[in-house]
């Protein structure tokens, strides 16, 4: 498939995997790299539809008949790079380990995705976004002080910290092999990328302008100025007002004239500032706040749930989501101007071009029939 994007050109191999893999492989395929992914050949495998799973060209493989070693490898001779997501161990007892597809193709960028890393004591253990969060510290101060910390889905470790940390490493890999001729390991582990993502806050948490404490800062919802409130239509609105001339326009947004509150930073007074700020936001719905303040310099912004968000204006007017059979989706980011980058289509299914790919990789007509015969591989000719 012919694609656009700063990525074509460039070819990438993805064992079949959830989650964060398949998300880092979909943000390289909408950047214009061609994904050819190994599906497991059989009958439950099933993942045509998946949103995760576009631009993708698949041939079904079943990695435990002989030969499929060598025939994922001829396919990797003519790739960029590969991802795999399985625990430590798996790819190398698969045969398919980093040294030996290196082998195969120097210039190989071999990107892994796990949890906890390739080695650490926690390695081989299971988990998922919730327990890479947790053991990154960035879990512990999300959600008010008196009850348990909240988690973000699985946006901050699985996505954040670990598909756009892969995604970000198989591209600087690539361009450091495009000078060095040189291929690399990318090793992507989510408790690592979480806490990257929390750098700041451990910046100030070393520099102690960081309670160690749940909603007692400015950006965890201690802070009156910057939280979500209540509207009289039981929606919500969210306010970002911190520096001056934001908490300004705050106070003069919402007709906050008591002397107090024009000491930002003095929260002795944040009880008495947070009640006023709640309840005057709960006499207006939603809307009624959005005419008023979203042409001000408060730092307001109505909270949107999934199906609004497509039909906000500025939304609309950025292109922000697209049109798919499957309903509104977000539209790749960032944006090029001189490489326009595309939704990547979806995938025909597992397979859908087992006959193409293999052809490319260098093999015959008569070797596809004998491994489609065999079972090694399964899908179309």
């Amino acid at each position: 498939m012919t694609r656009s994007g700063p990525l074509a050109g460039v070819t990438i191999v993805e064992f079949q995997g959830l989650g964060p893999g398949p998300f880092c492989a979909m943000m390289l395929a909408d950047l214009g790299a061609e994904i050819i992914r190994i599906d497991r050949a059989g009958p439950a495998n099933s993942i045509a539809g998946d949103v995760l799973g576009r631009g993708r060209r698949s041939i079904a493989v079943d990695l435990k008949k002989p030969g499929s070693t060598d025939l994922i490898l001829k396919i990797l001779a003519r790739a960029d790079g590969l991802i795999e997501g399985f625990r430590p161990g798996v790819m190398e007892r698969l045969g398919l380990g980093p040294d030996v597809c290196l082998k195969a193709n120097p210039k190989l960028i071999y990107g892994r995705m796990t949890g906890w890393g390739q080695d650490g004591p926690m390695g081989p253990a299971p988990g998922h976004d919730i327990n890479y969060l947790a053991l990154s510290g960035m879990l512990w101060p999300l959600g008010p002080a008196d009850r348990p910390p909240v988690p973000p889905l699985n946006l901050a470790a699985d996505f954040g910290g670990g598909g756009m940390m892969l995604a970000l490493g198989m591209v600087a890999a690539l361009y450091s092999a495009k000078s060095s001729g040189r291929g690399q390991v990318v090793d992507a582990a989510m408790v690592d990328g979480a806490a990257v993502l929390g750098t700041m806050i451990y910046g100030m948490v070393n520099e102690g302008v960081w309670k160690v404490k749940r909603a007692a800062n400015m950006l965890d919802g201690g802070a009156p100025f910057y939280g979500v409130y209540d509207t009289a239509d039981g929606k919500y609105v969210a306010i970002g007002s911190l520096e001056p001339q934001f908490y300004a326009a705050l106070l003069k947004g919402l007709n906050l004239t008591d002397r107090r509150f024009v000491k930002q930073w003095d929260k002795t007074m944040w009880p008495d500032l947070r009640a006023a700020i709640d309840a005057t936001f709960r006499t207006k719905t939603r809307d009624e706040w959005c005419a008023l303040l979203d042409d001000s310099d408060v730092c307001f912004a109505p909270v949107l749930d999934p199906v609004e968000a497509t039909t906000h204006p500025h939304n609309v007017a950025r292109g922000t989501f697209v049109a798919t059979k499957h309903g509104p989706m977000p539209k790749p980011a960032p944006r090029f101007s001189d490489t326009p980058t595309e939704l990547a289509p979806g995938s025909a299914g597992p397979g859908a071009e087992t006959g193409d790919i293999l052809r490319s990789a260098g093999f015959t007509q008569n070797d596809i029939d004998a491994a489609l015969a065999s079972g090694l591989v399964a899908g179309r000719t």
